[in-house]
Formats: C-alpha cells, structure tokens, sequence
C-alpha cells in the first residue's frame, strides 16, 4: 500500500472576485483547494511488543478452563448437525499475510458452496440451532485463543476478514488497509460498538474505529476494551460502556454515513 495515499474528506472551493475589473474584461477567478485529510495510522510500536507478551499469557490462561467448553460445544454440533465440530477459514492478518483461524461450526456444513463467501446477516437460514446459542454467547470464538498463542491474531485488535471479501471492499474502501497495520482481535473498539458486517456501509464504518484504535493504541485504552466486552458477555448494548471509551471515538462519527464520505473524495 502507498504509504503517502490520502483520504480526502472535504474539498471546498472558494472563488474570488476583483473588484476593480476593466467594464469588458471578464472577471478573474482564482479557485482555492482546501483538502483536509486523515493521516495513516501509526500504531505505538513500543507497546506492541508488550502487548504481544500479555496476549500470550492471559489467552494460555484463559484456554485452561475454556478446553472443556469448547470440546462439549464441538460435540453438540457433531451431534445435532452433518459436518465436523470446528472448521479453519482463511483470513488476512498483521500486514496482509494469510492465516488459518479457527471456529466452532455454527452453520451448515459446506454452506458457501453455492454462494460463496459472503457475510452472516441477520436470521440467517444457514445458521443451526446450536450455532444460533454458540454466536449469541460468543463461545464459537474460544478456539481463536489458539490462534492468539500462536501469534496470528491478539486478543484485542481489529476483526479479521476473509481474503475475499477484503479485494471487494478495497474497492469501495481504497484506506481498508490501514487497518492491517496491527494484529487483528478476538475483540476491539468496533466490535463492542457495532454489530457484525452486513455490508460495505457497515465495514466503512468500522473501518473508522479500527483506525481510531490503532491510532490512540496503548494499555488504558486495551484495559477499557475488555471491561467493555466483559460487558457485552453480559448483555449489555454499547451504549452501557460507550462512556468509558469515549475519548477513543471520533468526535461526530455516525454509523451509516461513513462510506458516502469516501465516495465523495473518490
């Protein structure tokens, strides 16, 4: 990626007029370009290497007693539904490289056969019963614990997506990239903010969290993150924890509006 690319969010032109113009000479106009614009995100790269050390010790910590649920959750899929307990995807992580992340079965075998990969949405047939509980308590996610210790993903970070879906979102979304430049999350500030994308409106405007993330990146705001998911496991909406990361959201972000933005600096 270019590392000198823009995102251009406002462009205004003024034009002036002389006053004293000859009566026949057309009036002078001198355009002035105003282009306001987001830098790239810089993560802070000490805290990057502390970080790295406490994923790895708080997610070894936490698979100790998450071993049983994931192995009584994989049986119930193998029971009530055709197909293996858990399944490996493909997602792009830290800069763009490849990785295999692994899930416990929430849909139907072999579902994207005919559709190919595409999001979930809401009411989604191919979901399972099962699967339905697995994703509303999150616990289809616990084998990503493994992927954390191995160094693929970190436990707070941006959500990681699917090689395919990435290639049609840079198309709408030019900056999506920018969002590589850390590990990506089990959880993060978008998704204790936002529900899981349905479309390219939805990604634009976690594309703005995850770039507010990296850019405030460090261990208060981290430390906030978790009490917020902790929150979530709970219940509760993202309005009960937004006031304590709320220095962390843009000032003036709406969810829904983001991506017209990028079309108009294309």
């Amino acid at each position: 990626m270019n590392p000198n690319r823009l995102l251009i969010s406002e462009v205004a032109i003024r034009r002036k007029h002389t006053r004293n113009d000859l009566p026949h000479a057309p009036r002078e106009r001198r355009p002035l370009v105003e282009i306001h614009h987001t830098p790239r995100p810089v993560p802070a790269r000490w805290y990057l290497r502390v970080k790295r050390c406490v994923d790895v010790l708080v997610a070894s910590l936490l698979l100790i007693p998450a071993v049983p649920v994931i192995l009584l959750a994989g049986l119930l899929v193998r029971l009530t539904s055709r197909g293996p307990a858990f399944y490996v995807q493909v997602r792009l992580g830290l800069h763009g490289r490849p990785f295999r992340i692994f899930k416990i079965r929430t849909m139907i075998d072999k579902c994207e056969t005919l559709t190919g990969p595409r999001w979930a949405i809401p009411g989604d047939p191919r979901i399972t019963p099962v699967g339905a509980v697995l994703r509303a308590t999150h616990i289809d996610e616990l084998p990503q614990l493994w992927n954390v210790i191995r160094g693929d993903m970190s436990l707070i970070g941006p959500r990681p997506e699917r090689p395919e879906i990435v290639a049609n979102l840079k198309r709408d979304l030019p900056d999506y990239d920018d969002r590589l430049a850390v590990r990506p999350g089990i959880t993060g500030l978008a998704q204790v903010q936002l529900p899981p994308d349905t479309s390219v409106s939805s990604a634009a405007d976690k594309l703005v969290l995850d770039r507010a993330y990296i850019n405030r990146l460090g261990p208060w705001l981290d430390f906030r993150l978790i009490l917020c998911t902790a929150m979530k496991l709970l219940g509760l909406g993202p309005k009960h924890c937004r006031w304590l990361i709320r220095d962390a959201i843009p000032k003036g972000f709406r969810p829904g509006h983001h991506l017209r933005r990028y079309h108009r600096a294309a």
